[in-house]
């Protein structure tokens, strides 16, 4: 089914034209590592899979902070990418 469909894809090529394209239009691409983005507490940087109890909701176990889990992936990555910006 869908899970099948998406791993056929060429992701490959296309992070090659999308990092070509955003070149071409004065951006660059940070590939940023996905390890534990959605575990990691973006408050107190506690990393635990108890962390993400559901597939939606986050609440850190040290700290507890909550939050919707994809948010807290997304502020992770962007934590992570601007750290890898900030050492270029």
């Amino acid at each position: 089914g869908l899970n099948k469909s998406i791993l056929d894809q060429g992701w490959g090529e296309f992070r090659r034209q999308l990092d070509y394209k955003l070149a071409w239009n004065g951006g660059y691409l940070i590939a940023v590592p996905p390890q534990n983005t959605s575990r990691t507490c973006p408050s107190c940087g506690h990393v635990s899979a108890n962390n993400r109890q559901t597939q939606a909701k986050f609440a850190c176990v040290q700290c507890g902070y909550e939050n919707h889990a994809d948010v807290v992936g997304a502020i992770n990555v962007l934590k992570r990418g601007q750290a890898i910006l900030a050492a270029a």
